[in-house]
């Protein structure tokens, strides 16, 4: 099969003919027809995540056909069309599993990091852990639920009752979250890269209500905050731009240092919190949600072997919403 594959950090990837995978007891053999680009990918590339198994095949927004079934694998048919996310595999035994909180999980292995993910024709994955995709979704629309949607769902449940939401970081996740959340009826305000006009009029088309520079405020006090960009300086600025009781996430994996800030802007019960990885609770509750808001994605497409041009691009914010390889026509 044809594949990208990442031989050790800070190369790019290299086109490669791998053996075609066979799919384990439980798994299913997926015949990949998109994979979303993630800034995961580039933490990945950049060894700031730094103990994936090499070589490695990335990529986990990942969507495509069953082309096979493993020993037992019984969840799906041959032909049925699954997403695969981040999370890949729990063991269901530790204390974080047992109590219903499987993002923990001990022992987690994620696609794309610890298991080959879809940066390839085939790949193979836990059945357990891989979703049907909404019928009216093109293969490319749909791949970046899978990490942009599911990961933003999730801050978005945890920033709790949120009316006036701030969005740092205008890029695959904010772009969808924007439309659940106004769905929801919130008022979104969108903060973007300096000068960065272009997005600050597409999220005002997606209808965020106010969109400006991450260092300015906006012109209300938000009542949560969801940092998307890998800046720890936004952490901080967000608490300033917050009203009492406010809760501020960061949705991403990994973050540069947060700096040193006064105790006044966190004080009157404002907070700051992380996100981590997702459940399947929640990926089913989202992928029920998304056709009803609808979520619609605006995504660039790259072949599947221009993965480096499409890495390169979201690294520099070359295009607006989601990057996604096309893997079969």
């Amino acid at each position: 099969m044809r594949a990208m594959v990442l031989e050790r950090a800070g190369e790019p990837l290299r086109a490669a003919q791998l053996p075609d995978p066979e799919p384990g007891p439980g798994q299913v053999l997926i015949a990949v027809a998109a994979c979303g680009v993630c800034r995961t990918d580039l933490h990945i590339l950049d060894g700031e995540l730094s103990k994936p198994k090499l070589p490695l095949v990335p990529g986990h927004q990942i969507v495509g056909t069953v082309a096979g079934l493993g020993e037992g694998a019984q969840r799906f048919a041959l032909g049925d069309r699954v997403g695969v996310p981040w999370l890949g595999w729990t063991d269901g035994e530790c204390r974080y599993c047992r109590q219903g909180r499987e993002n923990l999980c001990d022992n987690a292995r994620f696609s794309g990091y610890d298991l080959d993910g879809g940066y390839a024709e085939l790949t193979a994955a836990d059945e357990r852990f891989c979703f049907p995709i909404p019928p009216d979704m093109s293969d490319e629309g749909a791949a970046p639920l899978l990490c942009a949607g599911l990961i933003g769902y999730r801050a978005l449940r945890l920033v709790g009752a949120a009316e006036r939401i701030g969005f740092y970081g205008f890029g695959a996740s904010a772009h969808i979250l924007c439309q659940v959340a106004i769905h929801e009826g919130r008022r979104v305000f969108a903060f973007t890269r300096e000068g960065d006009v272009e997005t600050q009029a597409f999220a005002r088309q997606l209808g965020a209500e106010w969109a400006g520079a991450s260092s300015e405020l906006p012109p209300e006090q938000l009542d949560g905050a969801i940092v998307f960009a890998a800046a720890g300086e936004l952490m901080p600025a967000a608490l300033r731009a917050s009203a009492k009781g406010a809760r501020v996430l960061s949705a991403g994996i990994h973050m540069s240092e947060i700096p040193a800030f006064p105790y006044e802007i966190l004080w009157e019960e404002r907070s700051l919190g992380s996100v981590a990885n997702l459940t399947r609770a929640d990926g089913e509750e989202f992928l029920a949600l998304a056709p009803q808001v609808p979520v619609r994605t605006e995504v660039t497409t790259y072949p599947l072997e221009e993965a480096n041009t499409a890495l390169a691009d979201l690294r520099a914010g070359r295009f607006r919403g989601a990057a996604v390889l096309r893997v079969r026509e």
